[in-house]
């Protein structure tokens, strides 16, 4: 069998750095100082790529550089090489054996099954023979945690579809999954005039910085201009304390308040891959979890309480009902995915299930959080800012109690999805909230958006808009002359 696979058929020819170590380099897991190796790494783009950008890199290929060593890095990257491997046995000896050459960090990616429509062929072993000859193993999201798990017997993290992220320390494990968690602050603003703050700006800003991400003061160690704060307020409480008369307390009240929900938020999911021990937590968020619940014991049975709460139709259905920000209809709360951060923590939670089957869904910009389902949808609109009405691209769909995913597209379709009322999904500091809340107005005043069941595609719309002699302008509705 393996002599009429075309294996080295299957390498890409790239002109930019694969998802994967895209992934890497936006969330930090790759950076300047770092050894990357690509372990099965075809023609090299992603080596070039990492070199341009000052990063050491080298690869190997069993086809394309096959003459180039094998050796450890600080990050392996193991990209779209084990779904092009016929034999079971041999699968699992490839990830093995980047697993032993990562130092820190082991990205692993392979295709999905929704990707299997796009390519013709045969069934072969567990996967497909193409047409061109070559092997893929088309994974669906849940079976690739699993077998990434049972093969290397490690806890594996979601980082996006068909993307996961293996760590040897469990503390890098958890800053990674508790960055995910951030609830974003609005950018303070200074209430009174405040003369040592005005002389010292420059030198508060570290401070601020920190009190803003983690809702407290820093302890000692924490924060490397320390000894300059110090020497000039007499202690880091002292330089506090001026922060607080000069933004309010009001506003740190809140930053606190928002990074507790984080920590519970992000508990609450870390039960899914077995909560770490407090020791194994990083020292900041050690540090968080007192000042903020005062015990890791206590923070996870608060967490508990909440993780049950998001399985509780009724929680759920109370949250989404008292949201103020966000649209609710009978079947689905909706929202733009910059604003869900500052859903309610239930809510966060029940959408944060989803995230941790599927990771970062790359692309989409509308949250569908079903009513009536444990059933989450990630739903892509390209043309939201541009367009008043934007049609759906693609979706993916996590259904939790089955632990399924699901893509669809709709970008060759002739009468895709579209939305209406984008000002319901974006908060009313969102600086496009008043544009599209207008435009919300003026097709209510005109009962343009009555029975939506008419109007929730492409066609229905234009339709409506024709039958009662409107049409838009950008984000105006306008008469339409012509007719």
């Amino acid at each position: 069998m393996s002599t009429t696979i075309a294996r080295h058929k299957t390498a890409m020819h790239r002109r930019e750095a694969s998802k994967p170590v895209r992934l890497a380099l936006e969330h930090g897991l790759i950076t300047p100082g770092m050894s990357v190796f690509d372990y099965g790494c075809g023609h090299g783009a992603d080596i070039h790529h990492l070199r341009e950008k000052g990063i050491e890199c080298s690869g190997w290929d069993p086809v394309h550089r096959s003459f180039e060593p094998i050796h450890e890095a600080d990050v392996v990257n193991l990209g779209y090489v084990v779904n092009v491997i016929e034999s079971a046995s041999e699968r699992a000896t490839t990830l093995n054996r980047a697993w032993s050459l990562a130092r820190r960090t082991l990205v692993i990616s392979a295709r999905l099954g929704h990707e299997r429509r796009l390519l013709g062929g045969q069934e072969c072993e567990d996967g497909v023979l193409t047409a061109r000859g070559t092997f893929q193993k088309f994974f669906e999201q849940h079976e690739l945690h699993t077998w990434i798990q049972e093969t290397l017997d490690v806890e594996a993290v979601a980082a996006a579809p068909g993307i996961f992220l293996v760590f040897r320390s469990p503390t890098e494990r958890e800053t990674f999954v508790a960055s995910r968690f951030r609830h974003r602050v609005a950018q303070p603003h200074i209430r009174v005039s405040e003369a040592l703050f005005r002389e010292h700006e420059a030198v508060l800003a570290p401070l601020i910085s920190f009190m803003e991400e983690r809702g407290r003061p820093p302890t000692a160690g924490e924060l490397a201009a320390a000894d300059i704060l110090i020497a000039i307020f007499g202690s880091l409480r002292q330089a506090a304390s001026i922060l607080q008369r000069v933004f309010g307390a009001d506003h740190w009240s809140q930053t606190a308040a928002g990074r507790r929900k984080d920590l519970l938020v992000y508990l609450a999911l870390s039960k899914f891959g077995g909560r770490q021990r407090a020791s194994d937590l990083p020292l900041a968020t050690r540090n968080d979890v007192k000042y903020h619940c005062g015990s890791y014991t206590r923070a996870c049975e608060e967490a508990d309480r909440l993780l049950y709460s998001a399985a509780s139709r009724p929680a759920l259905e109370e949250a989404m009902c008292e949201a103020t920000t966000g649209k609710l209809t009978p079947g689905a709360f909706y929202i733009h995915s910059d604003w869900a951060a500052g859903l309610s923590p239930v809510l966060r939670v029940y959408e944060g299930c989803a995230r941790a089957l599927v990771g970062d869904v790359p692309n989409t910009n509308i949250i569908k959080l079903s009513r009536e389902k444990f059933r989450v949808s990630y739903l892509s609109y390209p043309d939201f800012g541009r367009d008043p009405h934007p049609s759906l691209d693609h979706s993916v769909v996590v259904k939790l109690q089955a632990l399924d995913v699901r893509y669809r597209s709709f970008d060759d379709s002739p009468n895709p999805p579209i939305l209406h009322r984008k000002d319901t999904l974006v908060d009313q500091s969102d600086l496009c909230y008043e544009k599209y809340r207008r435009l919300t107005e003026q097709e209510d005043r005109w009962d343009l958006l009555d029975d939506s069941s008419e109007i929730g595609t492409r066609d229905g719309w234009n339709r409506r808009l024709k039958e009662r002699g409107f049409r838009l302008s950008g984000h105006r509705l306008v008469r339409d002359r012509r007719m």
